[in-house]
């Protein structure tokens, strides 16, 4: 079959199903063809039931607020103190970690000498926190105590710095609602 005749099988069967679906787009009280029965009208809605009612279009923009409220973190933090923290990121990415998996800059990790792999920390900057997962060693830097991935490091506003005095905290062991 060349292009032609393959368009115009095509445009032929395109035809049938929508004349096929012809009678499924029929109003409700279409016969019965087979036995001429009419079939019932729909029920009408409850009119205690709150019913769509379209809106005038005012064409005001949609306001999307800035932040939107979340619950306050319940979980059970236990301070482990702090200490410097840097970031680290491309340089390594795709790299192995010290837990096996691959580095990628993006995900909320990072590296800590003994906390043990797999540990959620809540890492605080000036105010700022974000909950990373220890996934490999280090840092190796001398009087570095943290080293966040660039993700991490950017959500607290750690990374234009490179490095800074940061509070942590771990997730308490026994707290059921763990990540």
């Amino acid at each position: 079959m060349d292009g032609n005749n393959t368009m115009r099988l095509r445009a032929a069967l395109a035809a049938a199903a929508l004349l096929g679906l012809g009678g499924a787009l029929a109003p409700s009280y279409a016969e019965d063809t087979a036995t001429a029965v009419a079939l019932p009208a729909p029920a009408i809605a409850d009119p205690a039931l709150p019913r769509f009612e379209p809106q005038p279009d005012t064409g005001a923009a949609l306001v999307v607020p800035e932040t939107v409220a979340t619950p306050a973190d319940t979980r059970v933090w236990e301070p482990v103190g702090g200490g410097m923290a840097s970031w680290y990121g491309a340089e390594l990415a795709g790299h192995r970690t010290a837990s096996g998996e691959r580095f990628h800059p993006s995900e909320l990790t990072a590296a800590h000498r003994t906390l043990p792999l797999g540990t959620r920390v809540r890492v605080t900057y000036q105010g700022e926190s974000v909950v990373v997962r220890i996934n490999d060693r280090g840092p190796f830097a001398r009087g570095r105590v943290i080293d966040l991935s660039k993700a991490a490091a950017e959500q607290i506003g750690l990374r234009r710095a490179g490095s800074g005095k940061v509070t942590l905290a771990v997730l308490d062991a026994g707290d059921s609602s763990s990540q």
